[in-house]
């Protein structure tokens, strides 16, 4: 009895079944999300990438940032990084539903950026070209193994070019960034997974929590407490 129709069809059912699970029915469930809208502000999340940002997603690709880097925050049972601070809460599909490619990178020999936006600011994009230039020479840097994208500035001698970044341990020079630079540094400070979706919302604050006795007026004790005069003088 020839069996190979038979296994064949075993091997084709099999392989199947395996494109099924992992390809169509995670397409089925994820692959047609669109942008969430928080009922009570209207906001929507996430928002697209446009002009310097945009331009930057794949000058981070060509300068092979993700080899180093994630953007994947995990959540508290899976590690620790909410507690360094590297997210407010855990990542998840939906806020890659705009990106393309997703660059979730897979080692951390670096920091994770997923919100580097966020821990960073608008106002420190000096401070990203400097780590930029030299990683080592900002401050907490000395043992850090990332290599110098200096050639993505011009170097010149030190004469108050608008925009430049001046390097402390190089007086007398001057880095110019190129137009590669800026967009990079567009696109990490646009990183900012920070949108209230359903499947992961953000924390809320928690009250402060009090030892005191049910009807205790706190505020009344603190400001009779701190008016009362205090002495050293022994008790009789």
């Amino acid at each position: 009895m020839n069996i190979a129709p038979f296994i064949f069809i075993g091997l084709f059912a099999t392989f199947s079944a395996s494109w099924f699970g992992f390809v169509f029915r995670s397409q089925a469930e994820i692959g047609r999300e669109t942008q969430y809208m928080n009922p009570i502000t209207g906001a929507v999340y996430p928002v697209a990438r446009e002009g310097r940002a945009q331009q930057g997603t794949e000058v981070y690709r060509a300068q092979g940032c993700a080899a180093c880097h994630t953007q994947q925050v995990r959540a508290l049972s899976e590690g620790n990084d909410i507690v360094r601070g590297w997210g407010i809460r855990r990542t998840v599909a939906a806020d890659y539903m705009l990106d393309r490619p997703a660059l979730l990178g897979n080692v951390r020999l670096g920091p994770d950026l997923a919100n580097i936006g966020l821990r960073k600011g608008t106002n420190d994009v000096v401070a990203l070209y400097k780590h930029l230039i030299n990683p080592r020479s900002v401050r907490g840097g000395e043992k850090s193994i990332m290599p110098l994208y200096k050639y993505l500035f011009e170097k010149r001698r030190a004469s108050g070019t608008p925009g430049a970044v001046i390097m402390e341990n190089e007086p007398g020079f001057e880095y110019i960034p190129s137009d590669d630079a800026k967009s990079l540094v567009a696109y990490l400070i646009s990183l900012k997974s920070n949108g209230d979706v359903f499947e992961a919302p953000m924390p809320q604050p928690k009250a402060p929590s009090t030892n005191a006795p049910a009807g205790t007026n706190m505020t009344a004790t603190a400001t009779n407490a701190a008016a009362a005069p205090t002495t050293n003088a022994p008790a009789k």
